[in-house]
């Protein structure tokens, strides 16, 4: 899709810039690059093509939202996300957590995700019930990020990938446990895992497994599986595609 970004002062981007070298600080030190990856996640994929609705626009810090089952835990990643905030005044809510995101990616040893600001804030939060279920299969991701956001096939595995950095919380999902071996290094660990079979101490959730019996998502887990840098290079894509979900479309 063609996308038509707005102009933003250069006052503007130099806030950017200073926001993204705290998020770089903040992130190293709390070492909460899963948990701050999850609210830029969560924030967008609410997107629903069809009515225009939801998506990265800031909407996630209002208690509404904060409140919906999927974001269980994320009002902590709001909370540790506001000094840096408040030191930026110019910068959306929506533009903020979007490049705390991609900065959640990068200090982890993750792609590099292009970042264009000009979201603008939101008030009105999306409906509850937007957001994947990680007990559900193949046609539930199929209705979220393909009917629902508007992603492809390859995205919804290469996104998945972004479970290397992380783990379940069972108070929050039900779930617990990490995905892989190191949670707080991005890499393709977690289709080396998956493609490897269950391992103790190891999550894979229905939706994982998914990947790898879908003939049209299982190609793409063998190949990151094998290939570090087509993982990047696609999860770097689909990631940009999803922070930018109902904005600057042209």
């Amino acid at each position: 899709m063609v996308k038509n970004y707005p102009t933003v002062s250069e006052e503007y981007l130099l806030a950017v810039q200073g926001a993204k070298r705290k998020l770089r600080g903040l992130i190293a030190e709390k070492n909460c690059a899963p948990l701050i990856l999850r609210l830029a996640w969560h924030s967008a994929g609410t997107f629903d093509q069809c009515t225009k609705t939801g998506g990265p626009f800031g909407t996630i810090r209002f208690g509404g939202e904060l409140s919906h089952g999927a974001n269980n835990g994320l009002d902590i990643a709001v909370r540790l996300l506001e000094p840096i905030k408040d030191q930026f005044p110019i910068l959306s809510y929506a533009d903020f957590y979007q490049l705390a995101g991609v900065v959640a990616v990068e200090v982890t040893g993750g792609p590099e995700v292009p970042f264009h600001p000009g979201r603008e804030d939101k008030t009105e939060p999306p409906v509850e019930g937007r957001l994947p279920d990680a007990t559900q299969g193949s046609d539930h991701l199929r209705t979220v990020f393909i009917k629902q956001m508007g992603l492809s096939d390859k995205d919804i595995v290469a996104l998945s990938g972004g479970h290397t950095l992380g783990r379940c919380h069972k108070e929050r999902s039900g779930f617990e446990g990490p995905w892989t071996e190191n949670p707080l290094i991005f890499d393709n660990s977690y289709f080396k895992e998956l493609v490897s079979g269950e391992k103790e101490g190891l999550l894979q959730l229905p939706s994982d497994k998914a990947l790898l019996s879908d003939p049209i998502f299982s190609p793409f887990v063998k190949k990151y599986a094998e290939d570090e840098n087509a993982f990047f290079e696609d999860y770097a894509e689909a990631h940009l595609k999803l922070s930018e979900l109902g904005f600057a479309e042209a």
